[in-house]
């Protein structure tokens, strides 16, 4: 059966991330996606000058009272972006008014990287973001994301993540079943931790580290992990197979010598998706 997502993210029109990745690599992999934006921008703010934002908080409550009366039905909610703490209610209330016992409910508590917050990003909002993932079934902050969560200093490169394993049992007690912490650096090599709550179980992806930082990554990242639990996968394949995906597209995004900014290059990998 065709499983449907509704996809809780902002929609940059320039550089691949939130909806412009979203949407293409779920319905590559037979989900439909639904974008419920959050903001409309010119592009995203990773290397982009005098950004144009459309917040789009009053829309978010009208579709969502269009959907409830049309008595839409969604096997899945997936977050991603929220520019305010009101848009972080909205989506809480979304996901009661559309959740059922069988709907799985993503999280990625998009908050900073390096150890920043992004321009938008308020301490408010980081607390409510607790709030949030409390409703989750899996959540995938990044290392820096981690951080803010559970109100830990941000190492940089310096971080072992061996000491990271009980963050990931820290975050499943604030309410997911499942955890990924993204994008840790280890030597020469990126590395995704993952934990499963009901079994106790720890997951090490790693993937050889290639060249820059691209924005999108985690967007990415997701929703292959989303998409290949959608799709029967295990919680460990779909983690690893996440990893390997978004090595092929930074791979192909080398090979391709395209501005950072522009971000990965997943539609000359797309085919790679299902495998």
């Amino acid at each position: 059966m065709l499983k449907k997502v509704v996809a809780i993210h902002d929609l940059s029109c320039v550089g691949r991330c939130s909806l412009s990745v979203v949407i293409p690599l779920l319905s590559a992999m037979g989900v439909q996606a639904c974008p419920l934006p959050t903001a409309v921008l010119s592009s995203h703010s990773g290397g982009f000058q005098d950004v144009v934002c459309k917040n789009l908080t009053e829309e978010m409550k009208s579709f969502s009272e269009q959907w409830e009366m049309n008595k839409l039905e969604f096997d899945c909610i997936y977050s991603g972006f929220l520019a305010s703490v009101e848009q972080i209610e909205i989506t809480k209330e979304f996901i009661r008014k559309f959740t059922n016992g069988e709907s799985l409910v993503l999280v990625d508590p998009v908050m900073g990287d390096e150890g920043k917050p992004y321009s938008l990003i308020t301490p408010e909002l980081i607390a409510n973001m607790r709030t949030l993932i409390a409703e989750s079934d899996i959540i995938t902050p990044n290392y820096t994301e981690a951080c803010f969560l559970l109100k830990k200093e941000y190492q940089g490169s310096g971080v072992n993540w061996r000491d990271l394993l009980p963050w990931l049992t820290e975050l499943a007690e604030m309410g997911p079943e499942r955890v990924v912490i993204t994008g840790i650096p280890d030597k020469n090599k990126l590395l995704n931790l993952g934990y499963e709550k009901s079994t106790g179980s720890f997951f090490i992806a790693s993937n050889q580290r290639i060249g820059e930082r691209y924005p999108g990554t985690g967007d990415i990242f997701a929703s292959v992990l989303l998409g290949r639990l959608l799709c029967e996968e295990g919680f460990g394949t779909a983690l690893y197979k996440a990893g390997d995906f978004v090595a092929e597209a930074i791979a192909a995004t080398q090979e391709l010598n395209l501005p950072v900014r522009e971000g990965l290059a997943f539609e000359h990998v797309i085919e790679q998706v299902n495998l």
